[in-house]
């Protein structure tokens, strides 16, 4: 999975730098930049929903809700057959190389691809062994994939584990603990260290490095400070939540979007792609979004020490990056 991984972020990177290279080569024309700003995630978006639906049905969503119904004993096979997983690995490829355009992340279907493999994986063994599946055996495998999957994801095989045991599992057996930080501690080292490897970090410690200051990072009275954004965070994805739960209940409701998700799920995909892309659109509101950034880049630019100078804020704006300056 760590390979994986690696694999698809590479490779969705290189698409992405396409994308911002057509973006520069077509230079003041703004509306070619347009239909290339538009074009080129929907085309991606509505390929893989349509790759996707073609091998197999199933292999759309997250699949975590498949995989915790199957972890209650429930036996749904075709969730985790090798089939689904080739369709799920180059849909979501596609889906990400979309970029900033959709707002979506690989740590869901991943922990759907980790369970596919274990299952295959545990195949393999009944085939070799000749012993009948234990379902027990089976159960352990699953958890400690859907720990695999978050950590090569991340890098973090702590919260792997802790979102094994808090959220796959309506049980959770003591002897699992070790079985899955070892084999998520396996896929999160691998994970940095092939990013090491590849000269994209200098180090397999940290994901996003800071500059703070070691001796006093932060004032006392800035305790408060960080609470109340605790608070104001926590209020805000409550709403977002809410608002989440609120619209999928009007796209099931709504004779139109209910009947493209039922036989046209690549046009309804189309579709979403191209409205949320037409408002990403650089040179429009996109300006004040940092779409040309990806979310990588805006984690990366969260969670340093540095502000934008506002001299500089109309240069930034028709520009790929910033120029930061550091805080002193």
């Amino acid at each position: 999975m760590a390979l994986i991984s690696f694999a698809m972020d590479f490779t969705v990177s290189k698409m992405l730098n396409a994308h911002r290279w057509l973006q520069q080569e077509l230079g003041e024309n703004l509306l070619l930049r347009y239909l290339s700003w538009i074009v080129y995630p929907v085309a991606l978006v509505s390929f893989s929903t349509g790759f996707a639906q073609s091998i197999t049905p199933h292999s759309g969503g997250s699949g975590i809700p498949e995989l915790k119904t199957i972890l209650t004993g429930v036996i749904l096979e075709e969730y985790l057959t090798i089939k689904n997983f080739g369709a799920k690995v180059v849909g979501l490829t596609c889906t990400l190389a979309a970029g900033s355009t959709m707002f979506l992340g690989k740590v869901g279907p991943f922990v759907h691809l980790s369970s596919m493999i274990a299952a295959f994986l545990g195949k393999m063994r009944s085939s070799v062994s000749g012993d009948y599946e234990n379902k027990s055996k089976e159960h352990e495998m699953l958890v400690a994939a859907a720990a695999v999957g978050v950590s090569t994801v991340f890098g973090a095989p702590i919260s792997g584990v802790l979102f094994s045991v808090e959220v796959m599992s309506s049980h959770f057996a003591i002897r699992n603990y070790w079985r899955g930080f070892f084999s998520a501690t396996c896929g999160a080292f691998m994970f940095r260290l092939l990013a090491v490897f590849n000269s994209e970090q200098e180090t397999i410690m940290a994901v996003f490095k800071t500059n703070f200051k070691i001796n006093f990072p932060f004032d006392l009275p800035e305790t408060f400070f960080f609470a109340l954004l605790g608070a104001i965070c926590g209020v805000v994805s409550c709403a977002y939540l809410f608002c989440q739960r609120w619209f999928l209940g009007f796209v099931r409701r709504n004779s139109i979007t209910s009947k493209l998700l039922a036989s046209d799920k690549p046009i309804y995909s189309a579709l979403v792609a191209l409205l949320i892309s037409s408002i990403t659109f650089p040179e429009s509101l996109g300006q004040f979004l940092a779409s040309r950034l990806t979310m990588k880049e805006l984690l990366n630019s969260l969670l340093d020490n540095r502000m934008v100078d506002p001299s500089q804020m109309p240069q930034w704006r028709g520009c790929l990056q910033w120029t930061p300056i550091t805080m002193d």
